[in-house]
């Protein structure tokens, strides 16, 4: 398990129930997790006052029963700033997981000797963007959400990288990638978060078990002749990280050589010790790829 274990401002103080416990800088959050099973004793004082808490609807959804959470406020990792708040479906606008993530991209990308260009695909709210951006790189930032692409240039700009060859891109990322090919551009790094379950420009159903392997087909056309890295996040439950090292194995290490990696996601919990699985990453790099402990 690959684990995020260097925030300051983030920490998962305890999870069961269903349920985790998590500081968001001076804020404290309640959440729903559904691999949190265990049934344990719930001694921190956060879980009876917490300022906010995502509760379950029986009909399906949620929403969030707070004090005074500010609208937005900011959390740092590492020379990084990154801004959260409240959001639908119990999200917060930041998956802390991704750091461990975010650290072996940007130290492969400080050592490689070389301008890297990266393509972030599904990118969101740009923790992965301004990572890479931070490292050094060219980053394009692809998502089909105005709202998540602005979230991410205010992120750059907190994190003092308004100015770094960052391109914003608001568009269907199958849609961006077939026009990327046909100009003929090509990226030495893929990032891909793609979602579970969703719907295309034009109504098309997309669902990440049916979808993953030919769009990872269609993404792998845009690398370029000395590729560094490939990154792909799953939180689709059941999706074995096996399953994605196998895609990567498949599509990408036959053609390059190189070698993959897959393990779950996870963040150290403070009152167990123990670290709770939050999702599945397949990781790719080139052979020269100094790798180090990210």
């Amino acid at each position: 398990m690959w684990i995020a274990e260097q925030w300051q401002d983030y920490e998962l103080l305890d999870c069961g129930g269903g349920e985790k416990l998590e500081r968001w800088g001076e804020q404290y959050l309640v959440r729903p997790d559904p691999q949190a099973i265990w049934d344990t004793p719930r001694s921190h004082r956060g879980w009876d006052k917490p300022d906010a808490r995502y509760a379950r609807s029986r009909t399906g959804g949620g929403q969030w029963a707070s004090k005074k959470v500010p609208e937005r406020w900011q959390v740092r990792y590492r020379d990084l700033t990154f801004q959260v708040g409240l959001m639908n479906f119990k999200h917060t606008g930041l998956f802390p997981e991704q750091a461990a993530n975010w650290d072996f991209a940007r130290d492969l990308i400080q050592k490689a000797g070389r301008p890297v260009s990266v393509l972030n695909l599904f990118a969101y709210t740009g923790g992965a963007t301004v990572a890479c951006a931070a490292a050094g790189a060219s980053v394009c930032h692809v998502d089909a959400a105005k709202g998540m692409v602005q979230w991410a240039r205010d992120n750059a700009r907190l994190s003092g990288l308004e100015d770094r060859p960052i391109r914003w891109i608001v568009d269907d990322c199958a849609k961006f990638v077939e026009r990327e090919i046909r100009r003929g551009r090509r990226y030495d790094a893929l990032i891909m978060d793609p979602p579970s379950y969703g719907r295309g420009p034009s109504g098309e159903v997309w669902k990440l078990e049916e979808n993953l392997y030919p769009f990872l087909e269609l993404v792998v056309q845009v690398l370029s002749d000395q590729p560094l890295f490939i990154i792909i996040n799953s939180y689709t439950t059941g999706l074995a990280p096996s399953v994605l090292g196998y895609l990567l194995d498949t599509l990408v290490t036959k053609k390059y050589g190189g070698h993959t990696e897959c393990q779950e996601l996870g963040l150290p919990v403070t009152a167990s010790g123990l670290a709770l699985p939050c999702g599945a990453t397949g990781r790719w790099m080139a052979q020269t790829a100094k790798k180090g402990k990210a």
